[in-house]
């Protein structure tokens, strides 16, 4: 492992002004489950680590009725994961984020942190999509937010900007009738990533029951996690149906990108889209039709 300083801020603008002063060659320390493995391989070289951890707005964990959740980007996965099951809701992102590595690494990994990341196979970044989740960010140009699906780039790139970094995730409250779920494929059942992911999530009004809002999102698939925009808008207006769920798989099956590698062939991930965003849907539609509880 190359040295590199490291520093511990205690505030929004003290980890602004360090990253900006060292032109790209500083990265921020949340977890550091990714981050501290990638130094140690010699596959990422920094002259600055900078820790959030001390950062107040950074530990902001909120649920409110009428603006949503707020998950600060150095909050572990085991206190998040815990907190929405506690109280019943968002249970298609608490499921996703419960599958980040195992014990330990819950409880050290953040959900910014995951995202930051930036992996094409990130269990949280689909869940996030469907969720549709805000990045709030801060920098030297003042604080933006960006939707969760313009937040990657390409494998480990993301759209912050030198001196930038994310400070927290905001999700909106989820409406009457909403139902959302992640599912993926591993060959093991634990601690392992994804050959391919999905998640979906839709609102149900009317009676008989009909879809208003839909969205689908793959991971493992493409160079970054993918909102498929095509299979959402398929849904609405539509009975939440099989014979729907399926042409919104097929859709979504259409869109991947995905590579042969080490963990699955391309023709394996490109079917296993269409049969995980099915089944999500059909867990979405169960939960949208129970009040979330399911």
């Amino acid at each position: 492992m190359r040295a590199f300083e490291y520093l511990s801020a205690s505030s929004v603008r003290e980890a602004v002004e360090a990253l900006a002063a060292r032109n790209g060659r500083a990265r921020v320390l949340a977890g550091g489950t990714d981050l501290i493995v990638q130094l140690r391989e010699g596959r990422r070289e920094v002259d600055l680590v900078v820790d959030i951890k001390a950062i107040p707005e950074a530990n902001r964990l909120e649920f409110d009725l009428q603006t949503g959740l707020l998950v600060g980007a150095a909050v572990p996965c085991y206190r998040m994961v815990g907190f929405l099951n506690a109280a019943g809701i968002y249970p298609g992102l608490a499921a996703a984020a419960g599958l980040v590595g195992g014990t330990q690494i819950q409880g050290r990994a953040t959900l910014g942190g995951n995202l930051c990341n930036a992996s094409p196979a990130a269990d949280t970044i689909p869940a996030l999509i469907v969720h549709r989740a805000a990045c709030l960010i801060t920098g030297p140009q003042g604080e933006r937010e960006l939707p969760a699906e313009d937040f990657c780039t390409g494998p480990g790139q993301t759209a912050l900007q030198p001196g930038e970094f994310l400070l927290a995730l905001r999700l909106p409250p989820e409406p009457e009738g909403f139902g959302a779920h992640y599912v993926r494929f591993t060959p093991r059942n634990e601690m392992d990533i994804a050959v391919a992911g999905a998640g979906a999530s839709l609102r149900l009004a009317g009676s008989p029951a009909r879809i208003i809002e839909a969205r689908v999102a793959l991971g493992a698939v493409a160079p970054t996690p993918l909102l498929v925009r095509e299979a959402g808008a398929s849904l609405v207006g539509k009975a939440p149906t099989l014979e729907a769920f399926e042409e919104a798989g097929r859709l979504a099956r259409e869109a991947a990108r995905p590579i042969d590698d080490m963990r699955g062939t391309a023709a394996q991930r490109r079917h296993l889209s269409g049969v995980l965003v099915r089944r999500a849907l059909e867990t979405a539609y169960q939960r949208a039709s129970r009040g979330g509880d399911a």
